[in-house]
């Protein structure tokens, strides 16, 4: 019987001993497995972490890009209004020169209405100018506008209104809205 319970102690801190090393093992198996979940949760976070870097660097890029792009949009309607604004001065200074010629002729025919060679001349000055979008100031009869008339003379008439151009000495012309030469007029009132 002693053996009988020599035997059962032993058994019975053998299972006592296996017991502790199931417990042992299960320990450090919870032990991995909840280093395993925390490891998974940091995981998760850092790609979490990555993916909010990744989308803040998107929206960084895109924002620049649009930005770009409205800036060479903006550049080329600023260059394409630059050219247009040199091509129209350069065309009034070329204009601007031919005038006093376009005078002169006026003059000529104005002197000798019979000449149809000079009277052609004119025409054909005149037709030219047209054709590339001068106009004339009107200015007889309008009221004085200082953007468009130069004022040389002023008279006191009664019988016209205030401020109305009643003589023309030299003729206005106009390219594009740009004015080119200021019609040289005499206003009442």
């Amino acid at each position: 019987m002693v053996q009988g319970m020599s035997k059962n102690k032993n058994k019975s801190k053998i299972r006592n001993e296996n017991e502790k090393e199931l417990e042992i093992t299960h320990n450090e198996n919870e032990t991995v497995q909840n280093d395993e979940e925390k490891s998974e949760a940091e995981s998760a976070v850092n790609q979490q972490d990555e993916t909010t870097a990744s989308d803040e660097r998107f929206n960084q890029l895109n924002d620049s890009y649009l930005r770009l792009l409205a800036e060479f949009d903006n550049f080329k309607k600023r260059t394409q209004k630059e050219k247009t604004e040199i091509y129209t001065n350069a065309a009034a200074d070329i204009l601007e020169a031919i005038l006093p010629v376009l005078d002169t002729v006026s003059r000529a025919v104005n002197l000798d209405p019979q000449n149809e060679g000079i009277a052609l001349i004119k025409k054909q000055l005149d037709d030219v100018l047209s054709a590339i979008g001068v106009e004339e100031i009107p200015a007889i009869g309008e009221q004085f506008s200082p953007e468009l008339h130069n004022a040389v003379m002023h008279i006191d008439d009664e019988s016209r209104g205030s401020n109305i151009i009643v003589e023309e000495f030299a003729k206005g012309y106009k390219y594009k809205n740009k004015v080119i030469r200021h019609s040289m007029v005499k206003v009442a009132n």
